[in-house]
């Protein structure tokens, strides 16, 4: 479990150029060659942690949790098997928001715009890696924890516009329109493409509402 210790506001933010230079010197801790993990330590927020490779499947859920190189939840196991299943070489685990939470319900009330910047960074890099990027929309009904969630994907789908990306989902999608999260997806569960624009627009009319 990771609860976080406090507010992402209250503790020094690396920058992701930063964070990535870091992260590609060798260290023994595991094999940078086979795998991406910025910032390379574990800490109150992550932006990247994937496998290494020419295509990449770029999977966007809502926060990060304990994963790390090597130690793989369950969530990120499926995520390797259905890259690996629709035809990619490798994985890459990216958030909505990059601060640690195992419970969504713990993650901060009000967005740190400057982690969001940084993610957004993150972003733009994690897309430049693949010649044709392809995104797999995962983070289920938990987007409905907090109001900035919409807004920083907002921000996401600018990014992922400006590289030329595809949107997909995977499994049935909830009644609201939420995509289906990871896990519980059999490994040869296909991709279909995914309109994020329509989705956004519905997701913020639901909200406009409450």
């Amino acid at each position: 479990m990771h609860v976080p210790s406090s507010a992402t506001s209250e503790i020094t933010i690396l920058p992701f150029r930063k964070a990535l230079e870091e992260a590609s010197r060798e260290k023994p801790e595991y094999d940078v060659n086979q795998w991406l993990y910025v910032p390379d330590f574990y800490t109150e927020y992550r932006y990247i942690l994937g496998t290494r490779g020419k295509k990449p499947l770029i999977c966007v859920g809502i926060n990060p949790s304990t994963a790390q190189p090597g130690r793989l939840d369950n969530t990120l196991k499926s995520v390797e098997r259905i890259a690996l299943g629709n035809g990619y070489d490798s994985f890459i685990m990216f958030n909505v928001y990059a601060q640690r939470a195992t419970d969504p319900d713990t993650m901060e009330k009000v967005c740190n715009l400057q982690l969001h910047k940084e993610n957004l960074e993150a972003f733009s890099y994690v897309l430049s890696i693949s010649e044709e990027p392809g995104i797999w929309a995962a983070w289920g009904t938990i987007i409905e924890k907090r109001d900035y969630l919409s807004a920083c994907l907002q921000d996401l789908l600018a990014v992922g516009e400006a590289h030329g990306a595809k949107w997909y989902c995977a499994g049935k999608r909830s009644k609201a329109g939420h995509p289906h999260h990871p896990l519980y997806l059999p490994k040869n569960a296909p991709l279909e493409p995914f309109d994020v624009a329509d989705y956004l627009t519905t997701l913020k009319t639901r909200e406009g509402r409450k």
